[in-house]
């Protein structure tokens, strides 16, 4: 036997240590080369780690949350090798690294069910035990695990509720929130009038992305003297476009509201280049920037990025649609490039349907405005003497005071409302 120390390789941009945020393996665990042992997360990073040799787990360096050096040990082997499995390589960071940069806003992307389509993880049910014969025999063979697809969030789900994934039945290609249900149902859990067990209290340790997340949140509302403006905005026609012009789309992928209202915002900003900046108040330098990176906040399963189309006043409508659906999954997936999740001057965010009334989102600093989409309603309105049912929708404007006021806020609030609510204006370039 001899023993191997995996040190914590250089994962880049000539970091000095790096957050664990996740242990795949414990003390005393049998692992076997390239088997995923530790997620470890940078600045703007996170990035699995892979064991380079096989072996029995003697020490981890330590807790979840704590913070490792690079070139100090990580994690130390048993292995069956002599010496020279001492000088194996360490162990690179996975190719696939997902990159969780931090989401420094507030906001969602439209509601979609990433969580529940996002990529599967396989979970594997313990192999059946040999029935014990009445006199002695062979061993048998044991039974090929089976491999059970759900998403990460049914995975959690299902560890909420004890449950055991081999144990569900399921119909497609994954097990779904709906099957975890159904199982729940059939077993007493979700019969009506049956009592339900109560969660027991839990201490959740902030780490990783939702750390980095808090961080930033905390920094913006400490250094940041906000001002949030809320307009009312009449969509009628311009939901009446989106329908007529997706009745007819061809190949072309279907418009949401959000490509419309990029288009506004980014032909807006134009005029207002205080409000399409970034402000350095360190060295009390705001740069106004002459192109719109529009930054997305969106929702992911590892918590909130900001993904960046860039140079959106350049876009039609069309492509927008296309950068908007690629980068959401991008970001979702972990497959987001750095450069894809950061540099943005401006960010929108938008719950879709489940957005409320009005919002008050938090500046993804250094901008200094961020506009929060809140949810279409139907609402009897006056005109002309008449009551007609409009679709309205509310604009929630967030500023930062420093730099933007008030007036020039409510001037490009109002500059906004004639594009939004004249469609052959906001598409003509007029």
């Amino acid at each position: 036997m001899a023993r191997y120390e995996f040190r914590l390789p250089d994962i880049g941009e000539g970091i000095a240590e790096a957050e664990i945020v996740a242990w795949h393996v414990k003390v005393g665990d049998m692992v076997g080369e390239d088997q995923q042992i530790a997620d470890m997360m940078t600045d703007k990073a996170t990035v699995e780690m892979e064991s380079p040799v096989s072996g029995k787990v003697l020490r981890l360096a330590g807790e979840v949350g704590d913070m490792i050096p690079i070139g100090s040990v990580l994690v130390e082997f048993e292995t069956e090798g002599g010496a020279a499995e001492q000088d194996a390589p360490a162990a690179a960071p996975a190719d696939a690294a997902r990159e969780d940069t931090v989401a420094l806003s507030d906001g969602l992307v439209a509601p979609t069910q990433a969580q529940e389509e996002a990529v599967p993880v396989l979970d594997e049910a313990p192999a059946p035990k040999a029935e014990p014969a009445a006199a002695p025999a062979p061993k048998a063979e044991p039974e090929a695990k089976a491999h059970v697809l759900a998403s990460p969030a049914v995975r959690q789900r299902a560890r909420d509720l004890g449950i055991d994934l081999s144990q569900v039945r399921y119909a497609g290609d994954r097990i779904r929130h709906a099957d975890l249900d159904a199982f729940l149902l059939y077993n007493g859990g979700g019969i009506a009038g049956a009592p339900r067990a109560r969660r027991q209290d839990e201490a959740v340790k902030v780490v990783g992305l939702r750390r980095k997340i808090a961080e930033n949140m905390q920094e913006a509302k400490r250094r940041i003297p906000h001002f949030t403006l809320v307009e009312e905005y009449d969509v009628t026609a311009l939901e009446q476009t989106r329908a007529m012009m997706n009745s007819d789309r061809g190949d072309n992928p279907k418009l949401t509201m959000l490509p419309f209202l990029i288009t506004a915002f980014a032909r807006t900003l134009a005029d207002y280049p205080q409000i399409n900046a970034t402000y350095d108040d360190e060295a009390q330098i705001v740069t106004r920037h002459g192109a719109v990176h529009m930054g997305m906040a969106t929702q992911t399963p590892n918590g909130l990025m900001v993904a960046v189309i860039r140079n959106a006043e350049g876009r039609d409508l069309w492509n927008l649609a296309r950068e908007v659906a690629r980068l959401a999954e991008a970001a979702r997936t972990g497959k987001a490039t750095r450069e894809e999740l950061s540099g943005s001057t401006f960010t929108i965010s938008s719950l879709g349907p489940m957005g409320g009334i009005t919002s008050t989102p938090v500046i993804n600093r250094p901008e200094v405005g961020i506009v929060a989409v809140n949810k279409v309603r139907e609402t009897p309105v006056v005109i002309d003497g008449e009551l007609e049912i409009r679709k309205l929708m509310n604009l929630s404007l967030s500023c930062d005071h420093r730099v933007v006021d008030g007036w020039d806020a409510a001037l490009f609030m109002q500059d906004l409302k004639k594009l939004i609510e004249n469609p052959l204006k906001l598409l003509s370039g007029a």
